[in-house]
């Protein structure tokens, strides 16, 4: 069997590192695929390990807008399907509108579907984005022949939306990157720590408005008030309105900048190192489907102070201090609780490690491709039955 896979709309992000660790661990073989055809832009293609399975296709049209690529989606991928004889077509970018057949889909995505999250951004054309994609990607779950999901949150999340789905559906988390694993260090008291030497806090996101980046400061910078030395570091890309307003809220909680600092973005390849210069990890996101960077953290050994909403009690589970996102005064008392006690920090790192120990993309790969057999082989049958019913009979 040949497997096709659009990437048309993979660009960065989660998805890409989805894509890239996905097909480096991939053994198609075992699932009885032995070519697979991907066609995407350039910049994507090449981050794509070369593999004696893997042909990359890409076209003009997939370094231009939306727009062209959504007709080429329509109009050239399915005939580009069939001309390479593929058995079975991917879209892991969770929407598309072509007529071929077996699909299956990925939901990765949870703000089109959390109408309360994407309030948040207001009458703006990235609200409207979102209702459209609500719109196509739920039309794309409905009429797919498989959809998987990473969380079984998500999963209820998007079915109270689109009902149930025909297709065959599957939870499939994420992997984590080998390079991120770190055994929990041993945790000191917080009398330890001082002034000069205090103790670190690392947050890593993209700096947006469901990522709460400006309760964290505030909640730390409350700490701080209260004599307990510790430091804050935010590590990620930013939109640029969210951005102007933390940086905003920096200056008036540290005008010195010496406390409360926004490293800004930071290459994937040298995120682990990062991670390695903390003492505890915070995650204060509100909208999520897997979240990756917890997943990291949690395989880093870090003791974490995580937000109580979406899948990351799911994902993190008992090894976590909880906190509602949008109150500082309840992150300021998760992180009180955190550094004031060692014991528990070095209990939930424990936990939190052993389970990332759990999430390999090795796994990941075995169990999509297993999930893509199973889409191939229930179209085979139906279709063979169909061309062979007799008529008038069921």
């Amino acid at each position: 069997m040949r497997l096709a896979i659009d990437a048309s709309n993979i660009r960065a992000g989660g998805g890409l590192t989805h894509l890239a660790e996905l097909l480096r661990a991939a053994k198609p073989d075992v699932h009885r695929f032995d070519q697979i055809v991907i066609w995407g832009q350039r910049a994507t293609l090449d981050r794509l390990e070369e593999r004696p399975w893997l042909q990359k296709c890409s076209d003009p049209v997939m370094e231009s807008h939306f727009l062209r690529r959504a007709w080429w989606q329509r109009h050239a991928l399915g005939p580009l399907a069939k001309a390479a004889r593929c058995s079975l077509l991917f879209v892991p970018g969770g929407s598309f509108a072509t007529s071929f057949k077996p699909v299956v889909t990925m939901s990765q995505n949870m703000l089109p579907f959390e109408w309360k999250e994407a309030r948040r951004y207001g009458a703006s054309p990235l609200a409207l984005k979102f209702m459209l994609l609500r719109a196509s990607q739920g039309r794309s779950f409905r009429n797919a022949e498989g959809t998987l999901f990473l969380t079984e949150y998500a999963r209820k999340t998007v079915l109270r939306v689109t009902g149930e789905l025909p297709g065959r559906t599957a939870i499939v988390p994420h992997g984590v990157d080998c390079r991120f694993f770190c055994p929990p260090r041993p945790q000191r008291h917080l009398a330890e720590f001082t002034h000069d030497r205090p103790f670190r806090l690392i947050y890593v996101s993209i700096v947006d408005v469901y990522k709460h980046q400006r309760p964290v400061a505030e909640a730390v910078a409350e700490l701080r008030a209260q004599k307990v030395p510790v430091v804050l570091d935010l590590v990620g890309p930013a939109s640029a309105t969210e951005l102007r307003r933390l940086r905003e809220t920096l200056r008036r909680l540290d005008p010195e900048g010496t406390a409360l600092r926004y490293v800004g973005a930071v290459p994937y390849s040298k995120l682990h190192e990062r991670y390695a210069t903390a003492d505890s990890f915070v995650f204060a996101s509100s909208c999520e489907n897997l979240p990756n960077i917890l997943l990291e953290a949690m395989a880093n050994g870090l003791p974490i102070a995580c937000s109580n909403r979406g899948p990351m009690p799911e994902v993190l589970g008992e090894y976590g201090v909880y906190f509602d996102p949008e109150r500082p005064e309840d992150i300021a008392k998760a992180l009180r609780r955190l550094l004031g006690d060692p014991e528990l920090r070095a209990r939930i790192a424990a936990g939190a490690y052993e389970k990332a120990c759990r999430a390999s993309w090795e796994r990941c790969a075995d169990q999509t491709f297993a999930f893509f057999h199973h889409v191939e082989a229930d179209f085979s049958t139906l279709h063979r039955r169909q061309r062979f019913m007799i008529p008038g009979t069921r």
